[in-house]
């Protein structure tokens, strides 16, 4: 929910309240199939929002790949803050997600949805719809009424 606070409200600027609207919830369907296309066999239930969410990121790094964002990073027991542009920041979580998928689907050892219930391949599926959708959805056309600068992060 972190991510679609910090995410979600540039992308549906872009888009209106209505157009977002469609936009998430179809994002949440598409990756909810993806996850379902790649772990089929599963006996563990998958719910939740955050193939959604992934969508919308994968909307926002389209959008504002430059924009920086503001990252927390421990180092032992120090924590720092970097401001760290958008692309890097999501390109990182995506390879993440995309890994992990990777490893669920052959791997002998609990990795995915058979270990904690984790929805690797909704993330990764939702982000790439996201990315997909977010420019038939209106992402570039400013139908919101879009204030939001590089500086406002």
């Amino acid at each position: 929910m972190l991510y679609l606070w910090i995410f979600g409200n540039n992308v549906e600027d872009e888009m209106g309240h209505w157009r977002f609207l469609g936009f998430y919830l179809l994002c949440g369907i598409l990756a909810g199939l993806a996850q379902y296309a790649f772990a089929s066999g599963s006996d563990v239930p998958s719910l939740g929002a955050s193939g959604a969410i992934a969508g919308v990121m994968g909307a926002y790094i389209l959008r504002f790949p430059q924009v920086k964002i503001l990252a927390l990073i421990p180092i032992f027991i120090i924590f720092f803050t970097f401001r760290v542009p958008a692309i890097v920041f999501l390109g990182i979580w995506f390879v993440q997600q995309a890994f992990y998928g990777v490893a669920s689907l052959g791997a002998p050892v609990n990795i995915g949805m058979e270990s904690g219930g984790i929805a690797y391949w909704a993330h990764a599926g939702g982000f790439v719809v996201g990315a997909v959708l977010g420019p038939l959805f209106g992402l570039f056309s400013s139908a919101g009424t879009n204030t939001f600068s590089e500086d406002n992060s």
